[in-house]
């Protein structure tokens, strides 16, 4: 059986689906795009980018009873492979346990933003 993950602090979804979907021991999340759930603004540049959309991961995965450290896999999605470098470099604050990653150059992301991250979570 699954439970829908639902939290006020990540951004809404922008159209008919969940934030995350518990099921058996795993979260499985909805790619993240750097929406500020507070306000509705993207911030400006790849680094500032990246950090909203993996706290908003990060809610989910709190709101599910995890967190990050649990990560087994990630999806990450850029528009522009230049900005690889600069994305991995926050992209490690936040996975220290380096899981399984893809990361895949896109045309274009909702709401033109640079990036947007998923995850399948081990629960707690």
């Amino acid at each position: 059986m699954s439970k829908k993950i639902q939290t006020e602090k990540a951004a809404a979804a922008i159209g008919p689906y969940s934030q995350g979907i518990c099921s058996g021991n795993l979260l499985f999340t909805s790619g993240q795009i750097p929406v500020n759930p507070t306000s509705g603004e993207i911030p400006a540049g790849i680094e500032a980018q990246t950090e909203q959309a993996l706290e908003n991961l990060k809610a989910i995965a709190e709101e599910a009873g995890t967190t990050l450290v649990r990560t087994v896999k990630t999806t990450c999605f850029l528009t522009d492979m230049a900005h690889f470098a600069r994305f991995n470099e926050i992209y490690a604050h936040y996975f220290s346990e380096r899981p399984a990653r893809s990361c895949i150059a896109v045309k274009a992301l909702p709401r033109d933003v640079l990036v947007e991250v998923e995850a399948i979570i081990e629960l707690q």
